[in-house]
Formats: structure tokens, C-alpha cells, sequence
């Protein structure tokens, strides 16, 4: 089953400390966008990759991702200045009907196996996500006080891509934007609509790299992918 996907990677991800765009950062010679490309590039269900771009970086990010763009159709959109106004421009730029993706640029170790287990959950329920369960005990806290111990077995950790029929995921972000909604990520605008969101569970490797730490798990992960 096709489907298109929106990757956002407008955000400069002050959190790295990098001092730029994490995107461009390097993984084996690679910049990490490119290795979240390449996971889509290669999926013969993928018709059209929508990556949303910052303006002033949308000639190096053009330039990055050229030498794909013979493979699949790649489009580049400037961003907004959220997160959930780039993933507007994103799926603005899409015609017609069926299930788009949005995934998180920085997210490069998604696998095609998940992929299409989500897409074609989502084909049946309208929205689905990839989540994994919680490993470690939650607890609410609030000014350094324990006010509850969350049941473990009730909680998920969010990751992406997440999936949608094309049309509900627009219907969410036109009424968001029209009543200045901002939602912690896709699928919960989807849940403020009041329909329900399934979850696929993922991999625990799909990480996104976020900090400087991360950098360390992602190198492990290569590491450990290159002796399968």
C-alpha cells in the first residue's frame, strides 16, 4: 500500500549544542537527514517524500538529498516556526487522497517492517503511531514531589512515523490552526478531534537524537546494525 511522507527537519535542535541545524550533523560520513532519507528512499511503498526545510537552509538541504532525488520524488517546502506549522506546509503540498507519514527528520534508524505494519494499520483505522513500552516506573511529579505512581503497563513512549488518512490529518490542522491548538505531536491533534489513534509497536532502537548523548547511542546502533 503507498503513501507519502512529511519530514520535518526545520528545527535547529538547540538541545544538541551543536550550533546548527542538527540535521547536518554527521553519522559515518553521512548528515543524519540523509540517513532518515534513505529509509524511505529505499521503500518501494513510498511514492513522494515532503521534506520540510527552515528557507535558509533550503539550498544545502537540497544539496544533500540530491543525488535521491533520481530514485524518489523529493519536495522541498519551507517550514514555519513550529514544529506543527512545518508539518502544515507539509501536508499542504499533497493532492488527493490515502495515508501520509510524518516522521521526524531526526528519527534515522526507522525500519521498513514497521513502516508498512503502520501504514496499513493506519489504512484500516484512519490514524495509527509507532510506540514502545514504558521500561522504567513513572511517576507524576510536581515541585519535586511524588503525587503518583503511574501504572506502567498503561503507558506507552511516543515515536514516529505516525499515520493518517490524508484528509483527517488536514481536517486536524485547519481546525488547530483556526483555534490556535498546538499539540505535543500529530496524533494527539487526532485525539482533540475526538477520534482514536491505534499504536503499532515499534523498535526500541528508533531513537531521536536529540542531545549530545544520543549521538553515543546512535553510533552504537550502527555499530550493531553493521554485524547483522
Amino acid at each position: 500500500m503507498n503513501y507519502s511522507v512529511v519530514i520535518p527537519a526545520a528545527g535547529q535542535g538547540k538541545r544538541m549544542q551543536a550550533g546548527k541545524n542538527k540535521q547536518f550533523i554527521h553519522l559515518r560520513n553521512e548528515p543524519i537527514i540523509v540517513h532518515t532519507l534513505k529509509a524511505f528512499v529505499s521503500d518501494p511503498w513510498c511514492d513522494r517524500i515532503i521534506l520540510v526545510v527552515n528557507k535558509e537552509e533550503r539550498k544545502e538541504m537540497g544539496e544533500l538529498c540530491s543525488f535521491l532525488s533520481d530514485k524518489k520524488q523529493i519536495m522541498i517546502v519551507n517550514g514555519g516556526l513550529e514544529r506543527q506549522q512545518s508539518v502544515k506546509c507539509g501536508i499542504d503540498a499533497i493532492d488527493g487522497e490515502g495515508i501520509v507519514l510524518v516522521h521526524d527528520g531526526a528519527r534515522p534508524f526507522i525500519n521498513q517492517e514497521i513502516i508498512h505494519l503502520l501504514v496499513n494499520d493506519a489504512a484500516k483505522s484512519g490514524a495509527a503511531t509507532v510506540a514502545v513500552p514504558v521500561k522504567d516506573t513513572v511517576k507524576r511529579v510536581k515541585d519535586y514531589k511524588v503525587l503518583e505512581t503511574m501504572k506502567r503497563e498503561e503507558l506507552w513512549s511516543i515515536q514516529t512515523p505516525q499515520a493518517f488518512d490524508v484528509e483527517l490529518l488536514k481536517e486536524a490542522h485547519e481546525k488547530a490552526e483556526a483555534e490556535n491548538k498546538l499539540g505535543t505531536d500529530d496524533a494527539s491533534l487526532i485525539e482533540w478531534l475526538g477520534k482514536t489513534v491505534s499504536i503499532v509497536q515499534g523498535d526500541y532502537t528508533n531513537i531521536k537524537l536529540t542531545t549530545p548523548e544520543d549521538l553515543l547511542f546512535a553510533e552504537a546502533i550502527l555499530t550493531q546494525k553493521e554485524k547483522v
